[in-house]
């Protein structure tokens, strides 16, 4: 898309971008934001995705295209997930750390997946809580290992703690801590 024909559209509050750089036909585009702020986020997205795949943001879970060539599985168990985190440059913070928000979003990540593994699948959970502790950073190149386990479940909850450790020295770097929610889906 050119410059000239996003000027063209018009974006107001209430008027929605079928044609957007960065995101979905329902997305509004307030006047008071600089175009030109817009397509330098549709460029950063477009910069660090490690394929095409990520350039369609109007896809389901795209989101995820930023991570899932940083992250392997190394163990599933009951209750246990372990996983393996490159810290590249697309998921790193201006002081070439991994950033707080891809913490986060891994921590939910793995936090789902041991929540899977012992709740029963006619449920739908719900992610209620989400707490961080961002205890040291972890630089760009290292590797981190991520382990989740389920503390307590129960009918309608579920608590599961995050660890993410420097493999090298095994050093704490980030913990989580998050309550699912879950419920029967209704089959009407």
């Amino acid at each position: 898309m050119n410059w000239e024909k996003f000027r063209e559209t018009g974006c107001s509050d209430d008027t929605t971008m079928s044609s957007s750089p960065i995101s979905s036909e329902t997305t509004a585009v307030s006047k008071e934001i600089d175009p030109n702020y817009v397509l330098m986020v549709a460029d950063f997205f477009k910069a660090i995705s490690p394929d095409s795949s990520c350039n369609d943001f109007t896809s389901f879970d795209s989101f995820s295209v930023l991570f899932q060539s940083n992250t392997r599985a190394l163990s599933i168990s009951r209750g246990r997930v372990s996983c393996s985190v490159i810290v590249t440059p697309g998921i790193a913070n201006f002081f070439n750390g991994l950033h707080g928000g891809a913490v986060a979003s891994i921590a939910e990540r793995i936090a789902m997946a041991c929540v899977k593994t012992v709740v029963s699948e006619d449920k739908q959970l719900f992610l209620g809580e989400l707490s961080m502790s961002y205890l040291s950073s972890a630089p760009i190149s290292s590797e981190l290992v991520v382990e989740g386990s389920v503390v307590r479940t129960g009918r309608n909850l579920s608590v599961v703690i995050v660890e993410f450790k420097i493999k090298e020295t095994m050093k704490v770097t980030y913990l989580s801590r998050a309550t699912f929610y879950h419920s029967l889906i209704s089959k009407l």
